[in-house]
């Protein structure tokens, strides 16, 4: 009777460990849980806005342009932020005039970003000219006029970036997918 109860003791700790260590595993290299704090992310994301965070895609490939990132604030590791990655490594990105353009080796003229994903009343302000290095870009929340983001710190390394913006799960009325916007 004592053997059994120790077998019995033994399975419950085992069923315990791999599910601990499941969880771990999910939890810190495949998909991290993300609460949104602040208002730089309106009308898209609002303060309070539970969301997964998807931490395998940009091990398999780059950020691309629209997706909303969560990362290590720049000049505080232990603080993330939430904004959508504009421009990419080696763009040159200018702002002038409410309007955010993007010169690169497909575009040396240049083109405007049409950012759909904004009211249409919202503007970039700012005079920014800039050219990005290998591994930075610039990032901007979508409360452009409230959004303390790369016009006011600078370009994002790829080295903070955390993760893919994948699921709101938070509030139950707007469960929602993402993907990013073609331009």
């Amino acid at each position: 009777m004592l053997r059994r109860f120790f077998a019995s003791v033994l399975d419950v700790l085992e069923v315990a460990v791999v599910a601990v260590a499941a969880v771990f595993l999910i939890r810190n290299f495949l998909i991290q849980p993300f609460l949104v704090s602040g208002e730089s992310m309106v009308p898209n994301f609002t303060d309070g806005d539970y969301l997964l965070i998807d931490e395998i895609t940009y091990r398999f490939r780059s950020p691309e342009r629209g997706e909303v990132a969560v990362f290590h604030y720049p000049n505080n590791e232990s603080t993330y932020f939430i904004k959508r990655i504009i421009g990419l490594p080696g763009e040159k990105i200018g702002i002038k005039d409410g309007s955010v353009k993007i010169t690169n080796q497909d575009n040396p003229e240049g083109f405007l970003l049409d950012e759909d994903y904004l009211p249409t009343n919202v503007k970039t302000a700012g005079d920014i000219q800039l050219t990005l290095a290998e591994n930075q870009y610039f990032v901007l929340g979508d409360n452009r006029l409230y959004s303390f983001d790369s016009r006011s710190w600078g370009f994002l390394s790829s080295k903070e970036i955390v993760g893919l913006v994948r699921l709101r799960l938070w509030p139950i009325t707007k469960v929602q997918a993402f993907t990013a916007p073609a331009y």
